[in-house]
C-alpha cells in the first residue's frame, strides 16, 4: 500500500533542505527507508508564506496568499511510501527525524483501481 507522510512542524525552526541533507539523523533515516524499499519519494516544501490558496467560487479562481490554515504547524514536506500496512506506515513515521518534534501525518493513498471501483458503484 501507498501512503504520504505529510511532515508538519512549526515553520519558527524551518530548516532548509541543506541543513536536513546534514543532519545525521535525517540521512540514517533516508537510508535504512530506501534499504528497506519502501522510499519512493519526497520533497522539502517552501515556506507557507510562499503559499498559494486557490479556491473556485461561481467559477472563477479566486487566490489568495499563504497556506489554507493559520496554525503553528505548518506543512513543511512530504514523503511518499509503500509499505505491507498502516502498521508499519506508522512505524515507518515514528521513526522520521521531524516526528520527535513536530507532526507525521500518514494517509493512505487511493490506488487508480480504487478510484476506478468508486466511480462506477
Amino acid at each position: 500500500m501507498k501512503f504520504m507522510l505529510m511532515i508538519c512542524d512549526d515553520e519558527a525552526r524551518c530548516l532548509t533542505p541543506d541543513e536536513i541533507a546534514a543532519d545525521p539523523a535525517h540521512s540514517a533515516w533516508t537510508e535504512e527507508m530506501t534499504r528497506r524499499g519502501v522510499l519512493l519519494s519526497g520533497a522539502r516544501l517552501r515556506p507557507s508564506a510562499d503559499a498559494l490558496s486557490v479556491r473556485a467560487h461561481g467559477g472563477e479562481g479566486v487566490v489568495s496568499d499563504g497556506p489554507f490554515m493559520e496554525t503553528k504547524e505548518q506543512i513543511g514536506g512530504f514523503v511518499m511510501i509503500e509499505c505491507a500496512d498502516a502498521d508499519e506506515a506508522v512505524e515507518i513515521a515514528a521513526r522520521h527525524p521531524f516526528a520527535g518534534h513536530g507532526v507525521v501525518e500518514v494517509r493512505p493513498v487511493w490506488s487508480e483501481a480504487r478510484v476506478e471501483r468508486t466511480r462506477g458503484a
